[in-house]
């Protein structure tokens, strides 16, 4: 019973921390080909066009995308959710294998405690780079 809820559990967590890895991933990624993008089309359509209005619109666009991609936080949700993953992944490997610490006869336990160590570990780093980020936007507005 225990070797199905530990590998249920793992396997549960893997495919969340996956999906959103490639989530955060894919949403960096549009949203900082955006800025270069249009930050790239500023200098142009200011030499090129009459009216300021479509310059500073333009360049509103590059700093709200910015502003997106702080509030989301899409590149520290991308690297800590693929970390998670792969270490996940690293004990399933190890424990269907039955090698390193599955070698023992309370794999099952075992198997438990590293999954929810894993899980846990990361929702601290989570937690601490929210922290973090508060603390850089109330120090930035002082």
């Amino acid at each position: 019973m225990a070797d199905d809820i530990g590998l249920e559990r793992l396997d549960d967590q893997l495919s969340w921390y996956d999906a959103k890895s490639g989530a955060a991933q894919k949403a960096y990624k549009r949203t900082k080909l955006i800025q270069l993008i249009v930050g790239a089309s500023v200098p142009v359509v200011a030499l090129a066009s009459p009216t300021p209005a479509l310059t500073a619109s333009l360049a509103a666009v590059v700093v709200v995308a910015e502003g997106v991609q702080q509030l989301y936080q899409w590149q520290t949700n991308w690297v800590l959710y693929r970390a998670t993953a792969e270490a996940l992944k690293h004990e399933k490997y190890l424990y269907l294998g039955q090698a390193g610490p599955y070698e023992a006869s309370d794999r099952k336990r075992v198997l438990v405690e590293r999954v929810e160590g894993i899980v846990s570990q990361e929702h601290a780093k989570w937690t601490d780079s929210r922290s973090r980020d508060e603390e850089h936007q109330r120090n930035a507005q002082k």
